[in-house]
């Protein structure tokens, strides 16, 4: 199996797979493909750990089907292209698991996993009404994911902190201590609440903040669309 990213503000990752080789991902995330690849759809691929996992998977965001790209009829060539400008991100999975946020995951080999690493409710308003929610990246092999933006990298000592804005946060060890917290009376577009929720990252590990995010997107371009009524 053979990998590599190209491009720079909208990348586009492609694997080239032997006979016999295949990789789990979600199928919404397939740009292209060439040669001898198969797609096998279920409810259980990409060891999604039984009844447990896909319940883990959907809580996530991750969906309930997964989908297994397997050059069984020849080699071939997968390509999963950026959704929003921004940066792809190998990463080797073996020992310490990783957390992501909830649409990171692009794809990886048979021995990832991928489950519900986090969901909290933030209020109605806040991340389309459906909260902040990441997912856990664990198992043995390489898995790639997506983040926004320009990636920023924080290697934390044990004790030190970082306040990010959740929506910043993109990827970080399992091993960092995540906690929620909100400053009160701080008036946003984004809480109607008055409150400011951050999230408190602590080391020891490594961060990666995204600069680009979802609702800053949305924000920005809703004033350029056409108004109802």
């Amino acid at each position: 199996m053979q990998s590599k990213i190209i491009g720079s503000v909208l990348p586009v990752l492609e694997v080239e797979l032997q006979s016999g080789e295949s990789l789990v991902g979600v199928p919404e995330a397939l740009s292209w493909m060439a040669g001898g690849v198969t797609l096998h759809s279920s409810l259980g691929a990409g060891g999604s750990g039984g009844l447990f996992g896909l319940v883990s998977r959907a809580v996530s965001g991750g969906g309930l089907v997964t989908t297994e790209f397997r050059a069984s009829e020849g080699a071939g060539l997968v390509g999963f292209a950026a959704r929003l400008p921004g940066q792809i991100i190998e990463l080797d999975v073996s020992g310490g698991g990783y957390l992501v946020h909830r649409h990171g995951f692009l794809c990886g080999t048979s021995g990832i996993v991928v489950a519900s690493g986090l969901q909290q409710n933030l209020g109605a308003g806040v991340f389309g009404g459906e909260g902040f929610v990441l997912q856990k990246i664990e198992g043995s092999g390489k898995a790639f994911v997506e983040l926004g933006g320009e990636i920023v990298k924080y290697d934390l000592t044990a004790g030190q902190s970082i306040m990010v804005h959740p929506g910043h946060v993109g990827l970080f060890d399992q091993g960092v201590n995540f906690e929620m917290t909100s400053l009160r009376g701080i008036h946003s577009t984004f809480f109607a609440s008055g409150d400011l929720f951050m999230a408190r990252l602590t080391g020891p590990g490594r961060v990666w903040l995204q600069t680009l995010t979802l609702p800053g997107l949305a924000h920005s371009v809703s004033h350029y669309l056409p108004k109802q009524g």
